[in-house]
């Protein structure tokens, strides 16, 4: 049995959607990013430690699935909006601009750790204030990292992607599968 060590329902819906058996159980660790840490290393830290927390809860006999997602643009980390102001002010960064989205996946098993990042490059377009306005008001921004959800309605925003669109929901699937594959 794989065990989610996140709470994120999109990263269970895109589990589910893809045929996976699995249950939740979150590691509630804290997420902070370390200074001079590059965002590949934090999205991967934090991934491994979600799936660390987790294992040492359980038998050692399930699999455990850890990730983080992050956005990076200038080389600067956008995690989810304090507030309103704090979401517009991300998508102000965002717009017209192309940025990258990563996810630190882990994989835990009582044997072996494999601990892996995916990037995606998004193209954005460039956000009225009307427009940035009224899609904070929809409250999508506010739970998501980068103040955006591309299954949602800030999908009329992203113009182009290069690589994984579930990585921008938040789970790499096709790399999730095969780094499953090769433990189970």
């Amino acid at each position: 049995m794989i065990v989610l060590a996140s709470q994120s329902p999109r990263r269970a819906e895109l589990l589910r959607n893809a045929g996976f058996e699995f249950r939740v159980q979150p590691a509630h660790i804290p997420e902070e990013k370390q200074p001079h840490e590059t965002p590949a290393d934090y999205v991967q830290r934090l991934a491994r430690a979600k799936a660390r927390t987790v294992f040492a809860q359980l038998d050692g006999t399930e699999i455990v699935l850890g990730a983080d997602t992050t956005v990076v643009i200038d080389g600067g980390v956008l995690e989810k909006p304090a507030d309103a102001e704090d979401a517009k002010r991300m998508l102000r960064k965002l717009s017209g601009r192309t940025h990258e989205v990563l996810t630190g996946v882990c994989v835990k098993g009582k044997d072996f750790e494999d601990v892996q990042v995916e990037t995606t490059v998004v193209q954005f377009a460039t956000l009225s204030e009307a427009e940035l306005d009224d899609y904070v008001a929809t409250g999508e921004p506010m739970d998501k990292a980068g103040a955006y959800g591309i299954q949602g309605m800030a999908s009329r925003y992203c113009e182009r992607i290069e690589g994984d669109y579930f990585n921008i929901v938040g789970l790499p699937i096709p790399r999730v599968y095969r780094m499953l594959k090769a433990r189970i």
